[in-house]
């Protein structure tokens, strides 16, 4: 395994003259279980030469941290109350106390062991001296799960404490700090860490490394016999497990390598922060959800660490041979020669396996699925990989939260549960119906009459009567005259048709060598275009101009240059377009699929993007499968083939068949399908649903139902929109509020009458909440926010009842 930073476990106390965000982290003392599980060295070093006894670092750390984690979940209530209060604020009026402090004479004390503070003990910071209780009076009301929650969150971020101490790399001491902070912000507001910001969401590119080294497989070795294909697989998921423990090397010490360019270099400091924050520091803190890193990077990841990665591999390969089993050893056999073809396919700019659109052939993928259930998981290449499982096999769930547990491999269905499918010569015969009916309706063809534009611009770019370009100006490189006419000539485009905007700005972003511009040309002349300007390492394009000229317009040319920016975006991995539109264009863009509604981060173009005033920021989000320029005959095409089936299945029913007799001949009754013809128009017997028992029915367990609702109460008044109704409104606040309101509700009250065990059935805690809701919506009219939040909370609260089984509506 290669060199990395490790997260270290807290095994020595802090000074407690700390700053106050890391002072409750290095005011404990480290019980005997928990020693430090990884060295320090680790975090700094360069990848090789990792000793043998430092190979099960990583599951030690894993098991250790665990260990300690449910040693604290089995504490008495009290002392476990003790170790929150550390990190929650103070609920004294006025008080700015984030943690308690353990008084002077018990400082060295350990609340995991023995130790076990009283209520009334003071707290040692001096701006605070209240008592214990004021620190943990919000938390008493909380369920078992959720303080075991946030002692697990806790727990990690003392573990990502003691390792900023001791990590010398900055750039890695940063992200330690950035995530410690965020779980200590979650702790105290006792919400889940959701990591947000300018380094995006997973997957970070398409295809992700899993999907293109299994397409290497089909690729390259389809060829060979099943067992030597076999072999190959197993090589190529030893490979992604070596790659899911691998730790990679620092940003600061990648600048030491000359071949790395600036460019390169940035965008490896990126990646190595995603890893960090997603991939690494999870593995460690649970409290973090996890994502494997061969599922979640792509091309640009691997062919910057290739190289090194692939040599530690080959070494790991030689030194563990005599470890692997003989009928195993193939698989070291055969790995340098997996490893070559992988180079070469990330070398080739057009190879195949980094297309998002290839896919293996559905019969190969279903044959290495069977062949998975009947073999073992593949070896793995060192004992700390070893002692986990591989990426393709299931992980451990214990100990971890829901939202980390792996998923379940999809059931196949079997083959009686396609019966609803059309058969294929079915589907052929409509289509072929179809293709004959255009063959036929020649003038019709030749002379439509409600044929769509988008049909007529393919037809006219098929005849070479229009084309399409991109083209920008260089300065590293000449700029041929054509290309510098096209510009010239779009930016009088630009400047004709939008009137408002100053010639000089339009002039110096088209000639721009960071812009691009779509031209759209007709008889060597530019008639249109759209300027924008690509963000590789944000994920996003930004449209600044689009215009057809005013003579041209109508005609289907802009839908047409909007497909095809798309697929340029597709072509180079980018799956989002931004533009800020002026109110004339709004309406265009929508039509083209853009929105109002931003699905980007704001951190991820903020800064980026260029604002401008009295102009509304829209969004289109790119699918990597759908061929935009083609997409609309594909629809009209699968409309025709739709409407041709369903003539088809309407000329097969309209059979005229014999009246029954069988009521004349005395029968009272007869079975449904015994009808003719029944069956023959798709008519199925329908088996009534049986209910299904919920676990938490109102005939169950009242404690285990008020457990439930406590969760319920508990994370409604946790979320974003309850402030409104955390409290009962005042007269003094809103005097006229009890003129109109007769029977008023709010959270605080539900709380007390749960206490109470007021709530004996579910109805009763639904008609209060619902209460809540419809006494908000009838004193405050749609527009206010009192409206909105009222609207927001009530879906929340049904999706929590979903959960819980409780909601039958």
């Amino acid at each position: 395994m290669s060199g990395g930073p490790a997260i270290t476990l807290k095994s020595q106390p802090i000074d407690g003259s700390n700053s106050n965000s890391g002072n409750a982290a290095g005011q404990q003392q480290q019980s005997g279980n928990n020693a430090a599980a990884a060295s320090s060295s680790s975090s700094q070093g360069s990848a090789g030469n990792v000793p043998p006894a430092q190979e099960g670092t990583r599951q030690n750390s894993l098991q250790r941290i665990q260990q300690r984690k449910q040693k604290v979940f089995n504490l008495p209530e009290a002392q476990k109350l003790a170790k929150l209060s550390m990190y929650s604020a103070c609920q004294a009026e006025g008080c700015r106390c984030t943690g308690w402090k353990t008084p002077q004479e018990n400082r060295h004390r350990d609340v995991e062991s023995s130790y076990c503070p009283e209520l009334s003990e003071e707290c040692r910071n001096a701006s605070c001296r209240h008592p214990l209780r004021s620190h943990i009076s919000h938390l008493t009301e909380i369920s078992r799960t959720s303080m075991d929650d946030l002692l697990g969150a806790i727990i990690d971020m003392e573990n990502l404490f003691m390792s900023m101490q001791r990590v010398e790399d900055e750039d890695t001491k940063k992200v330690y700090l950035y995530l410690f902070r965020l779980l200590r912000q979650c702790v105290l507001t006792r919400q889940q860490a959701v990591i947000r910001g300018p380094l995006g969401d997973p997957p970070f590119e398409s295809p992700c490394i899993t999907k293109a080294v299994l397409s290497l497989v089909f690729y390259k070795y389809n060829h060979l016999n099943p067992t030597e294909l076999q072999t190959m697989t197993e090589v190529a998921k030893t490979f992604l497990n070596f790659l899911n423990h691998y730790n990679f090397e620092s940003p600061s010490v990648r600048r030491s390598d000359a071949t790395l360019t600036h460019e390169d270099a940035s965008t490896y400091k990126i990646n190595y922060t995603r890893w960090l924050v997603f991939c690494h520091v999870p593995a460690f803190c649970n409290s973090l959800r996890q994502f494997e890193t061969s599922l979640v990077f792509g091309r640009t990841l691997l062919r910057t660490v290739f190289q090194y990665m692939s040599q530690q591999l080959k070494k790991k390969c030689i030194s563990e041979r005599d470890r692997f089993p003989e009928d195993k050893r193939s698989i070291i056999t055969q790995m340098p020669k997996f490893l070559e073809a992988l180079r070469a396919e990330l070398l080739k700019d057009d190879s195949p396996i980094w297309d998002s659109s290839y896919r293996p052939p559905n019969s190969f993928v279903m044959q290495q699925r069977k062949r998975h259930q009947e073999v073992a998981p593949p070896a793995t290449i060192s004992a700390a990989a070893a002692a986990s499982a591989p990426s393709s096999s299931k992980r451990s769930s214990v100990g971890e939260p829901v939202h980390k547990r792996a998923k379940k491999e999809p059931v196949e269905r079997a083959p009686s549960e396609n019966l609803d499918d059309l058969p294929t010569d079915v589907v052929l015969r409509a289509m072929k119906s179809v293709s004959e009916s255009k063959t036929t309706n020649k003038a019709e063809i030749l002379f439509p009459v409600n044929v769509s534009r988008d049909e007529n611009v393919k037809a006219e770019e098929q005849k070479r009567a229009i084309e399409f370009h991109v083209v920008g100006n260089s300065l590293t490189k000449p700029v041929d005259k054509q290309t510098i006419l096209w510009l010239l000539g779009l930016q009088l485009v630009f400047a004709h048709q939008l009137p408002e905007m100053p010639r000089e700005y339009i002039s110096q972003l088209v000639f721009d060598t960071k812009h691009k511009t779509l031209a759209l040309i007709k008889e060597n002349q530019p008639i249109g275009g759209i300027c924008f300007r690509p963000f590789p390492t944000q994920g996003f394009t930004e449209i600044v101009f689009c215009a057809v000229t005013m003579a041209e317009q109508v005609k289907g040319y802009g839908t047409h240059l909007m497909n095809h920016l798309k697929d340029y975006s597709i072509q180079r991995g980018i799956k989002h377009l931004l533009t800020f539109a002026d109110c004339d264009a709004i309406g265009y863009f929508k039509k083209q699929g853009f929105s109002k509604d931003i699905k980007l981060a704001r951190p991820v173009y903020a800064g980026y993007i260029k604002e401008y005033d009295s102009a509304t920021l829209m969004h289109c989000e790119l699918h990597p499968s759908i061929v935009n320029t083609q997409f609309i005959a594909v629809i009209r095409n699968q409309s025709e083939i739709l409407k041709e089936l369903i003539a088809q299945r309407h000329n097969e029913v309209q059979k005229v068949r014999p009246g029954l007799t069988c009521f004349k001949e005395g029968l009272p009754s007869i079975p449904v399908e015994s009808i003719p013809g029944l069956r023959e128009i798709g008519w199925k017997p329908q088996m009534r649903p049986v209910r299904a028992s919920r676990p938490l029915e109102e005939s169950t367990d009242p404690e285990k139902l008020a457990n439930s609702f406590q969760s319920v109460l508990q994370s409604v008044r946790q979320h974003a929109t309850a402030w409104p109704f955390l409290r009962p409104v005042t007269a003094a606040e809103v005097p006229d509020y009890y003129d109109h309101i007769k029977y008023p509700m709010d959270l605080k009250t539900m709380g007390e009458r749960l206490k109470k065990g007021y709530y004996q059935t579910r109805r009763l805690f639904m008609a209060d909440m619902a209460r809540i809701f419809s006494n908000c919506r009838f004193y405050n009219s749609p527009d206010t926010e009192y409206y909105r939040c009222a609207n927001s909370l009530e879906r929340y609260f049904q999706t929590k009842m979903r959960e819980l089984g409780l909601w039958d509506k």
